[in-house]
């Protein structure tokens, strides 16, 4: 292992199954993430790669269980493999995909067995991302320095 890998890489076959196993694997940890953001950042990079390169396709729009701010919202179906994902529509979606309504709860995705660290390391490995990114505004403010205040005599100037 590189010092500067997180995790080690394995001589995993990229195959449809594995890399549609580790998006699912990802994304049910994403689910539940306190910050979800990077997890769900790697599954659609990765979902985006993988229908640009054919070995995804997207089926048509589903209506959304949990619609934001809207009474409705849709999601496109992507189907890998033996495994389906929504991800967000792209507006040229809802031109060229079928509208396939309701969500059907009665299809479920296989069973996966794969750590969320190997699923990770797939997926980084697959679409050279990085989970090192520019820190956020919190991160900055919780690593600032400490500044002791000065003090002047009443009547003197601070500058």
């Amino acid at each position: 292992m590189n010092p500067d890998q997180k995790y080690p890489q394995k001589n995993v076959n990229l195959t449809i199954d594995n890399l549609a196993q580790a998006v699912f694997i990802v994304n049910r940890h994403a689910k539940t993430a306190t910050n979800p953001k990077f997890l769900y950042k790697l599954k659609q990079e990765s979902l985006k790669k993988l229908i640009e390169e054919g070995k995804a396709k997207k089926v048509g729009l589903h209506f959304s269980d949990n619609p934001k701010n809207s009474q409705q919202q849709s999601d496109v179906l992507v189907e890998c493999g033996r495994y389906t994902f929504h991800i967000p529509p792209a507006k040229m979606d809802f031109e060229q995909l079928p509208h396939l309504g309701k969500l059907d709860d009665r299809v479920r995705n296989p069973k996966a067995t794969l750590s969320l660290n190997a699923a990770k390391a797939i997926l980084l490995s697959y679409t050279g991302l990085s989970e090192l990114g520019p820190p956020s505004n919190d991160q900055r403010q919780k690593h600032r320095t400490y500044q002791k205040p000065i003090f002047k005599k009443l009547g003197e100037r601070y500058f």
